[in-house]
């Protein structure tokens, strides 16, 4: 009988994951991401990475990850007006929920406007709160519980008081493959 696989089997590890400093800009973020996220075919940029990015401060502890929908979130503020507690409850930051559409005018600029006005924006502006993270002992079963509780396709992996890497529902997928595939 196989021993049954654990976290630490399938991870990504934290070397292999895109990952930018508090400090860095939503441009950081953008490109860090796309540079995991990218395969090179001829030339052309396609799916076959990460899908989010972590966010490490000084200690290179995790303090939140942005994904694509936060990413592009940010591009859309006069939506995001008013909603305070509603972006909130989603982990975006205060100081981003609180922007105030009218005087960013945001409204009729055009996408690359948008991209290019918000890419010095903080990521710890945008970013999301970590909902849940794990060990690198815990089992495949627990970890997929913990991510449809939390509704979250990653979660960090620690080992002790270390970050050592993420596992993400992709990884939990070609598990299951892999048993079919037996």
């Amino acid at each position: 009988m196989p021993i049954a696989k654990k976290v630490k089997d399938i991870m990504v590890p934290l070397s292999n994951y895109a990952s930018v400093g508090a400090d860095k800009s939503l441009r950081d973020a953008v490109l860090s991401l796309r540079r995991e996220y990218c395969q090179i075919e001829e030339g052309k940029c396609t799916e076959a990475g990460h899908r989010s990015v972590l966010i490490l401060d000084d200690a290179g502890r995790l303090v939140g990850v942005m994904d694509f929908r936060s990413i592009l979130r940010v591009l859309i503020p006069e939506v995001a007006g008013g909603l305070t507690s509603y972006l909130g409850a989603l982990g975006v930051s205060v100081a981003f929920a609180q922007a105030d559409a009218a005087e960013l005018d945001e409204s009729r600029a055009s996408f690359r406007a948008r991209v290019l006005k918000n890419a010095e924006v903080r990521v710890t502006d945008v970013m999301l709160k970590v909902k849940g993270t794990i060990t690198d002992e815990t089992d495949l079963l627990e970890a997929l519980k913990l991510m449809h509780r939390n509704k979250i396709s990653m979660l960090p992996v620690y080992h002790g008081e270390k970050l050592v890497g993420v596992v993400r529902d992709s990884d939990l997928f070609l598990a299951v493959s892999d048993i079919f595939r037996e």
